[in-house]
């Protein structure tokens, strides 16, 4: 759930009136049903020696992208005596996962001949776009009108078609003509823009959801030309007070935003001063250190991002930092920041998302 917890962001989206759950793995749709989750669930990335055969008995949905993947499927309801829900993944473009076109007619003829024997049913086909963040972009028309034809292909074949997708976040938002039965919103499920260059979160109406906090470890007075963290690569310009924040590229704070990445104490804007370490990254606070009702200090909390309300920098700005996306910020924060979900504001503490 890009990193904002599998189990809670599945409620709330049904809560919120999603219809239909992905996940990316198996194991992520075996634990939400587990969890008493009965909504229809597509999993769709796996390897040869997945298990199938728990999925199948789960009712999850199962994406075919291949030959072998069909075939294990089959092999995974003869264990069963279960009929499989199937949905044919189609590369319309994007050169990953799928079956290219040419390769979807011989897994249709044997996914025909397995629905006729009763081992599948073959209820969906979806692809995905590779360009749809550069709006308007002449490849989205042409995997749309791909799409359309194995479409029509997979109904000519008989197919027992329930749902036809292929947008997610950035089409959603950006394309209507790419919406059919589903639509698989990512990122813009957690208040994040899938093309910030094009429109921000706020524009688009969107609310970050996640906010990540640390309390301070240490704060300290420092000479002119202190040399910071590992290889000095900050060196501090006057008499200063320096801050520590012990979270770091071990809990998923890219290491690339060292001397950029943003974070708000107390109401005012600071940057990483010098490499962000495995466990912690040092704050150049100034010489006079802001405080109302006292000094900062040990304890005091520094938000890294957040909805950016207050004006606390957002995952995008970390982003922006670090030379990436968005998506990654989010997603790549580890298992050690515990996870409060909340209606409101993320509570203080060591560190929180």
């Amino acid at each position: 759930a890009y990193g904002h917890g599998l189990l809670p962001v599945a409620r709330a989206a049904l809560e919120g009136g999603a219809g239909w759950l992905g996940t990316a793995q198996i194991s992520e749709a075996l634990a939400l049903r587990a969890a008493g989750i009965t909504a229809p669930i597509l999993a769709w990335l796996y390897a040869p020696g997945a298990p199938l055969a728990r999925a199948v008995t789960a009712g999850i949905d199962l994406s075919v992208p291949a030959a072998w993947a069909l075939d294990e499927v089959v092999a995974a309801v003869e264990r069963t005596g279960r009929t499989a829900r199937v949905h044919l993944e189609v590369d319309t473009g994007l050169g990953r996962s799928g079956a290219f076109p040419a390769e979807l007619a011989r897994i249709l003829d044997r996914a025909m001949r397995a629905q006729a024997s009763g081992e599948i049913e073959v209820v969906g086909v979806w692809s995905h776009l590779a360009r749809a963040d550069e709006v308007g972009h002449p490849s989205v028309r042409a995997q749309g009108l791909a799409f359309a034809e194995a479409v029509r292909e997979c109904e000519r074949a008989g197919a027992h078609l329930e749902v036809r997708h292929l947008a997610a976040s950035a089409a959603l938002l950006s394309d209507p003509s790419t919406r059919y039965d589903l639509v698989r919103p990512g990122i813009s499920v957690y208040g994040l823009s899938p093309f910030p260059a094009r429109a921000s979160a706020a524009e688009l109406g969107l609310r970050p959801a996640m906010r990540l906090e640390a309390s301070l470890s240490l704060v300290k007075p420092a000479p002119e030309g202190q040399g910071v963290s590992y290889g000095h690569d900050y060196v501090t310009p006057r008499a200063t007070h320096l801050a520590v924040v012990p979270i770091g590229y071990a809990d998923g704070i890219p290491r690339h935003a060292s001397n950029a990445g943003p974070l708000q104490i107390r109401g005012r804007r600071f940057s990483v001063a010098g490499r962000i370490c495995m466990d912690q990254f040092v704050v150049d606070l100034g010489a006079e250190v802001p405080g109302d009702g006292g000094a900062v200090g040990a304890g005091d909390v520094a938000v890294l991002f957040g909805a950016g309300d207050d004006g606390e920098p957002t995952a995008q700005d970390w982003a922006d930092a670090a030379g990436t996306i968005s998506y990654e910020i989010v997603t790549r924060l580890g298992t050690r920041i515990p996870r409060e979900h909340v209606d409101t504001d993320a509570r203080r503490g060591r560190g929180h998302a």
